[in-house]
């Protein structure tokens, strides 16, 4: 029954579960997810930055950037349509496949991004032209997620679950370490005119590079053993039964919608604090407290690097406390610093910027951490791509997506950061909240999470 899913199973006999093993697939997520991270926090970079100059001249510089991080939240616009197209592939045709085409499209609408003319050139065209690509950016990301964390979940055990499928969560601060480690290397080594005029296009050209990079790892990583073991098992009950297979889609709607729930839920805090932390704070520190651009490229530097190395420490944690405990501490922390955050920054203090960014990101590494393996522990094998992506991506529409326009938009109207402290608390309560719904996972075999037709009714896995 359900409870059965609390005792710790032996690792399945078929799973590479060996240190090398596993290495060999983290390596291969956490590059992957790295070079996406980076290709999409690039954007955010230079939407605070550039993207205001050179495709909304005619504005004025907040309006400018606000008009620039529309186009920054479009793009999430399209990551839950691509959860669900990659999901549904993802749980039909196998998690590898479709984790190489997202890395394709994501570097090569990100290195086109370089080539863009801007709005001097060819007018209205250059903004629909980098609106388009960084719809075909949220569309791979939608994709990129679920697939990586669950090629190290389902290749992994359930004791040391927390601590691997932490490792591509990693690929976020490594992929915003090295967009603001770039951007911030341009604008330190030009003027600002030369950057506005073509330095900020270099970082999107080198996603190319990174691109040959990342599918050279990745084409050497195995599919899931899990996936073929569930694929193998649907085919003979296809042969016996002569019946279709029912979309993978459908079928996390149907049996686990609760579970969908609390995974959005569960994101709306993590993601609306980190676009503020590491988005909106170039836009706050530049525009509204007039510091370079270099000081505030630092202080997001310096926390992501810190992140980088939390992350797998908050894994391993979950391994021994469980998921929501860690979890709960990061959104509670969370919503309480974001009133210490901004007091920090508004000293103008280099120092203090860190010591700002630095906690904020500690938090949010204690949301971010568990959640791979969180969320993975939440389906079935035969859905799990569908139903994790679905609650990851859905999630940011309604939170990352809109977090730097609101608050840019509330900075715009009270002048204050009062307001922006406020929204991160609410989000802080609504991720609480659904962590209290849900059920501790830790210790959950994913070869025994399994749904069955006759329980059509209840919303839980049963052990199979």
């Amino acid at each position: 029954m359900a409870s059965a899913l609390n005792v710790v199973q032996p690792p399945s006999p078929d799973r590479d579960t060996t240190p090398r093993g596993l290495s060999r697939v983290v390596a291969a997520s956490l590059v992957g997810t790295t070079i996406e991270w980076y290709d999409y926090f690039l954007y955010g970079s230079a939407a605070a930055l550039v993207f205001g100059k050179v495709f909304f001249p005619e504005s004025n510089p907040l309006t400018g950037t606000l008009l620039a991080f529309l186009t920054y939240a479009i793009g999430f616009a399209a990551r839950p349509i691509g959860a669900l197209v990659f999901g549904h592939f993802g749980d039909r045709v196998g998690r590898k496949k479709l984790l190489i085409t997202s890395l394709v499209m994501m570097g090569l609408s990100s290195a086109l991004i370089g080539c863009v003319p801007g709005y001097a050139d060819i007018g209205i065209s250059a903004p629909v032209l980098l609106t388009t690509l960084r719809v075909i950016q949220g569309f791979a990301l939608g994709g990129e997620w679920g697939g990586a964390v669950l090629l190290v979940s389902e290749h992994g055990d359930a004791r040391r679950r927390g601590f691997w499928a932490s490792w591509p969560q990693g690929g976020a601060p490594a992929g915003n370490l090295i967009a603001v480690g770039v951007m911030s290397l341009m604008t330190s080594v030009q003027s600002e005119a030369a950057f506005v005029a073509w330095g900020w296009r270099v970082p999107f050209l080198f996603s190319a590079v990174l691109v040959g990079i990342g599918l050279w790892v990745r084409l050497g990583v195995d599919e899931s053993p899990l996936f073929r073991a569930a694929r193998a098992k649907a085919e003979a009950r296809k042969a016996t039964e002569a019946a279709s297979e029912p979309s993978p889609l459908l079928s996390v709607l149907r049996y686990h919608w609760r579970d969908i729930l609390v995974a959005m839920g569960a994101r709306i805090a993590e993601n609306i604090s980190y676009y503020v932390i590491t988005a909106f704070v170039l836009t706050y520190c530049v525009d509204h407290l007039k510091l370079h651009e270099q000081t505030a490229f630092n202080a997001v530097l310096i926390g992501s690097a810190v992140q980088f190395c939390l992350i797998p420490l908050f894994g391993m944690l979950s391994d021994r406390v469980g998921r929501k405990p860690v979890y709960l501490a990061g959104a509670i922390g969370v919503g309480g610093w974001a009133w210490v955050f901004f007091a920090l920054l508004n000293t103008r203090s280099f120092p203090m910027l860190v010591l700002a960014v630095t906690v904020g990101l500690v938090f949010h590494s204690a949301m971010y951490a568990p959640q791979a393996a969180f969320f993975s522990e939440l389906f079935a094998t035969r859905m799990r791509f569908s139903g994790a992506s679905i609650g990851a991506q859905f999630a940011s529409v309604a939170a990352g997506a809109p977090a730097p326009l609101i608050a840019v938009a509330l900075l715009s109207r009270y002048g204050d950061s009062t307001p922006i402290s406020v929204y991160i608390s609410l989000a802080a309560v609504v991720t609480v909240i659904a962590l209290l719904c849900a059920k501790e996972t830790r210790g959950r075999d994913l070869a025994e999470v399994e749904v069955e037709p006759s329980t059509a009714d209840r919303n839980e896995p049963l052990s199979v």
